[in-house]
């Protein structure tokens, strides 16, 4: 398999995620966390959310911009608020 290598420009956002939005996606991140566990394990969750593109994709689907640069922040803290 070749092997493939690349960059993207991906621009700076400031400010924060609006409250509206937080709240969806502390909603959705986490029942579709609750799935994945019920359906395929806890290990396999761990092993989506260490896969870059799914993270990425994951955070799409929850309400962020595709190339936002705070997506990890806000994934990360959605899911905490979440699923706690």
């Amino acid at each position: 398999m070749a092997r493939r290598a690349g960059s993207a420009d991906l621009p700076l956002h400031g400010g924060r995620v609006p409250p509206w939005l937080g709240e969806r996606m502390t909603r959705l991140g986490a029942v579709i966390c609750q799935a994945i566990v019920h359906h395929y394990g806890r290990d396999e969750l761990l092993r989506r959310l260490a896969h870059p593109f799914w993270f990425q994709s994951f955070g799409s689907v929850m309400g962020m911009d595709w190339h936002s640069s705070g997506i990890t922040t806000s994934v990360l803290g959605a899911l905490k608020r979440g699923l706690t």
